[in-house]
């Protein structure tokens, strides 16, 4: 089975699917690991360990697949992708969509921004019309033809003009053909309620941390009617803030003994990127 039909049949039980960011494919792997369902391709997370930059649109449609396609590899969970805006014109997007087709992600995501795009989170959001958008994802929806790729319809429309032009543009995207909607940019308990109360149908909402959705737990988010929760930054400001405070010991002390308790053993991590199974492959078919 496909990884887009694991996850359609994770959407058709009904309980919410909790999907972890993950920045990179090692962090894929632990997301996995951690026994979560589906992990979510962030493209701020992209962006901060391809480039150590912002997310301010500079990740190509090439970088992005790329990436995409790097975690596939490393991991048999669903992946949800950022898709950014489609990277252009209607011959771009039909492209973004067949190379995520090839990468083996099970769903990707278009956003209504003006190009250059930037995080959701951050001000300055510029969006393209509503109008504009759907002709944007019918032709995502065309591109993908009969396979089984997910299409997500996001707005940033929460941050940029307020929830009641979001919660306008998630129906028309709804109406486009979308298997489900996304409202970015979501930074109170409020603005989750109005999504949830006047959106109906697969819905997607993105929690970050840092601001008041974090009280929501998945039990809460499903019960207000989402069908999936994305975690995006968790695990890259964790892990960022931990090889930060390693870092600094080792600067200070000379030496990174008093933050072993901190680490993965070396014998843990091998067991993480599956050291035994290329062993195994040398062992019955190397060569001397």
């Amino acid at each position: 089975m496909n990884s887009a039909k694991t996850l359609k049949q994770l959407l058709g039980r009904g309980e919410i699917v909790m999907a972890p960011g993950a920045q990179d494919a090692l962090t894929a792997r632990l997301v996995q690991a951690a026994g979560f369902p589906a992990l979510y391709m962030t493209g701020f997370g992209a962006t901060a360990v391809r480039l150590g930059t912002p997310d301010l649109g500079l990740m190509t449609q090439t970088e992005m697949t790329t990436h995409a396609r790097d975690m596939a590899r490393a991991v048999t969970i669903p992946i949800i992708a950022d898709a950014d805006t489609g990277y252009g014109g209607p011959a771009n997007i039909e492209r973004t969509v067949r190379e995520y087709l090839q990468a083996g992600v099970a769903a990707v995501h278009f956003e209504d921004q003006m190009a250059p795009k930037r995080c959701g989170q951050l001000a300055g959001v510029k969006l393209i019309s509503a109008e504009e958008n759907v002709r944007r994802l019918k032709c995502a929806l065309a591109a993908r033809g009969t396979d089984d790729l997910l299409v997500i319809g996001r707005t940033d429309a929460m941050a940029a003009v307020g929830p009641g032009e979001a919660i306008r543009r998630a129906k028309l995207y709804q109406d486009a053909g979308v298997d489900l909607v996304f409202v970015d940019g979501i930074k109170t308990i409020a603005e989750v309620e109005a999504v949830a109360r006047s959106v109906e149908g697969p819905k997607v909402v993105s929690i970050v941390d840092g601001n008041e959705t974090t009280a929501l737990t998945a039990g809460v988010l499903q019960e207000m009617g989402f069908s999936v929760v994305l975690y995006a930054v968790s695990a890259l400001f964790s892990a960022t803030r931990a090889i930060a405070q390693t870092l600094a010991a080792l600067q200070a002390e000379g030496t990174p003994r008093s933050r072993e308790s901190a680490m993965m053993t070396y014998a843990d991590f091998s067991a993480l990127v599956d050291l035994e199974r290329f062993k195994t492959l040398d062992d019955d078919f190397g060569w001397s």
